[in-house]
């Protein structure tokens, strides 16, 4: 048999820092130690640092054993390693890096038993969480029952866990965190917090950790065992944090814990960047950042190696708005001209009459850039909510454009879409099954065997519709479905007598099922506004058998035609700015540029516009050579103002794009 040997380089190349590094980089990878913010503007090298930093530190003497590398995703964790592995020539198999959940998974199964514990501990993922949120609430909802009172208001599984994840990475108390962000779920409050009693127990019981358990368990082994805290923070003489902005309380916490002995922390973000705080990351632990750590040295990277100068000088200008922030300007490592010799355009502020224009407009330079040979895998087209992106789907379908949307599920495919359609297919067609079993699940107590029953009786009396039988399932209804039947029973008398689909949206959300969002799904506010989206799209309607056909029309492409259209020319990304951050194309529209829309009208009520600047800043910043800025001039309920963000710009940041049309009808 042949033989072969893999052969292993271990050697390592000297590295040249000064060559390989700009200068503000080289500063912060080469700092002698001490507490340092790494403030690491969009595009500027921020993993090069922190994998040179790596590198520069084992070149020092300090052993890899002796460094932590702390990420927020597996994705970044993997690139770090590698990268610094490359550098350092794969000599650093023992440095402990990885997510914050990783290295608390790796500490607390050394030191278990303090925490009551066994070192085998089971780690539950969101299915386990949920399943196991279930039973508690089975559990006490028949407890309840047994007493005489009924449960119907306790929401699902799904959004309890959603609850208890917010409540533990802000260290909110339960009834702060309801009233804040699920104000839908007050009367249910006592209720929720019995649950989460019996949740507790049942982990400890079990020997089960959620991912949750992971950072609050390691702030408390590390809080209430001065020696467990005192051996960690010896041996780890250099801390190293990627993100810093996005860091909760509880991740602030672990890392000036871990870092207690030798005070030698790398922290690395950007203050421009943090838009996560609906996660409950706390942008002051980077404002703040010397209030933990006194005599931190300070580094800004500022070079930018994505986009034109023109963008940039846009960006720099958006965040000058924000009073709460580190000060720095990002300058362009590019020429201000093309590769042809030309000057790189400026910033294209584009007004468009609605958003159906708005979305042909875009449509339009779609195709001009097929037919220029280019690609549409590296165009993007970014807003502030899912929901705005309705009508750019209806139309890139209409024009046969292939897209992926990154911001959630295709609209059309949503389940709280799905709901709202349910009860408009059921008053157009009263024998669509589908539709009925889909409503009728949506009653407390009520599953797929009792589905099958309510069946039978809608439909065995063939002198009536299912929808005049409806009345007839009151009494086989669970008895905490009753109200919720009830509410169903008025809104399907409603929208029967309704033309306007629009109106008829309106009235299932008030009938009952806003508040069955709130008990069923996470990210309720969201779910609510592609509903309210849905509903102004709707206007435009005066026949709900018309709408729902349209509907399901636009919201069908086969496999076969996105196939075809993917293998010539790959796919438009669809997405929130959220989801983009971290991210970067040729080409970038942002869309929806209205006040009330970016920045939307419920954060600015909320104290929260420098957080929806930063937002804007990020989105502009995802852009490395054109960028489309575009706003319009009426929504689908009446006249609307462009965002206040391009109202605080002065003009020779950007350039007017005039609209015309073709003699085809085309925009160009």
């Amino acid at each position: 048999m042949e033989k072969y040997t893999i052969r292993r380089d271990t050697t390592s190349r000297r590295i040249n820092f000064s060559e390989e590094l700009n200068p503000s980089q080289l500063d912060a990878v080469t700092y002698k130690g001490g507490p340092m913010l790494v403030l690491a503007g969009a595009g500027t090298g921020k993993t090069t640092t922190v994998v040179y930093r790596v590198a520069w530190l084992v070149d020092g003497g300090v052993r890899p054993s002796e460094i932590l590398l702390l990420t927020f995703t597996n994705k970044a964790s993997r690139e770090m390693m590698s990268r610094a592995a490359i550098l350092a020539g794969g000599e650093i198999n023992s440095l402990w890096g990885g997510t914050f959940h990783h290295i608390a998974n790796t500490i607390l199964r050394r030191y278990a038993e303090l925490l009551g514990y066994t070192k085998d501990f089971t780690i539950m993922d969101r299915t386990d969480t949920n399943e196991l949120f279930d039973f508690c609430k089975l559990e006490y909802e028949g407890a309840k029952l047994t007493k005489g009172y009924s449960s119907a208001a306790i929401p699902k599984a799904a959004v309890l866990s959603d609850i208890y994840s917010y409540v533990k990475n802000t260290s909110k108390t339960i009834e702060d965190s309801i009233t804040k962000k699920y104000s839908k779920l007050r009367t249910g409050t006592d209720d929720i917090i019995e649950i989460f009693k019996r949740y507790e127990h049942k982990k400890t019981t079990l020997n089960l950790m959620d991912f949750d358990d992971l950072l609050i368990n390691l702030k408390t082994l590390l809080t209430d065992f001065p020696d467990v805290r005192e051996q960690l923070s010896s041996r780890f003489k250099h801390v190293l944090v990627d993100e810093y902005q996005d860091t909760n309380s509880v991740q602030a916490e672990i890392v000036y814990l871990m870092s207690d002995v030798h005070k030698n922390v790398m922290a690395v973000g950007d203050d421009a960047q943090a838009i996560f705080s609906f996660r409950g990351a706390n942008i002051d632990n980077i404002l703040k950042f010397h209030n933990y750590y006194p005599n931190t040295k300070i580094f800004r990277l500022t070079y930018n190696y994505r986009s034109t100068p023109q963008i940039l000088n846009l960006a720099n200008a958006i965040i000058r708005g924000n009073r709460r922030q580190y000060k720095k300007d990002l300058q362009s490592s590019r020429n201000d001209v093309t590769n042809e010799g030309k000057p790189c355009p400026l910033p294209y502020l584009v007004e468009l009459y609605n958003v159906e224009e708005q979305a042909v407009f875009v449509c339009s330079k779609l195709r001009d850039i097929a037919e220029e040979g280019g690609s549409f895998s590296y165009v993007a087209v970014l807003y502030r909510a899912h929901y705005q992106s309705l009508e750019l789907q209806l139309e890139l379908m209409r024009y046969g454009i292939a897209f992926e949307v990154r911001s959630g599920m295709k609209f059309f495919e949503t389940a709280h879409i799905k709901d709202v359609m349910a009860y408009l297919k059921v008053v157009a067609n009263p024998f669509d099954e589908i539709g009925w079993k889909r409503i009728l699940k949506m009653i407390p107590g009520v599953g797929n065997k009792t589905i099958e029953k309510f069946w039978v009786i809608l439909t065995q009396d063939h002198e009536e519709t299912p929808l005049d039988a409806l009345p007839k399932l009151f009494n086989s209804m669970p008895q905490k479905g009753k109200e919720r039947f009830r509410l169903l029973l008025e809104t399907i008398e409603q929208i029967k007598t309704q033309k306007s689909p629009a109106r008829a949206i309106k009235l299932i959300t008030e009938g009952g099922y806003e508040q069955f969002i709130y008990e069923a799904y996470t990210n309720a506010e969201s779910r609510l506004e592609d509903i309210d989206k849905m509903s102004e799209y709707a206007i435009k309607y005066d026949n709900i058998s018309t709408f729902v056909s349209d509907m399901a029309i636009g919201g069908e492409t086969s496999d076969e035609e996105e196939a075809v259209q993917d293998s010539y020319m790959g796919k438009v990304v669809l997405t929130s700015v959220h989801q983009a951050k971290g991210l970067e194309w040729k080409r970038v529209f942002v869309i929806g540029l209205n006040d009330g829309q970016f920045p939307l009208f419920k954060s600015i009520a909320a104290g929260e516009e420098e957080e929806e600047r930063r937002l804007f800043y990020v989105a502009v910043t995802r852009a490395c050579d054109e960028l489309y800025l575009c706003s319009t001039q009426m929504s689908n309920i009446g006249p609307v103002k462009p965002s206040r963000f391009i109202n605080e710009l002065k003009s020779g940041l950007y350039q007017p794009l005039e609209i015309s049309y073709g003699e085809d009808n085309d925009i160009f």
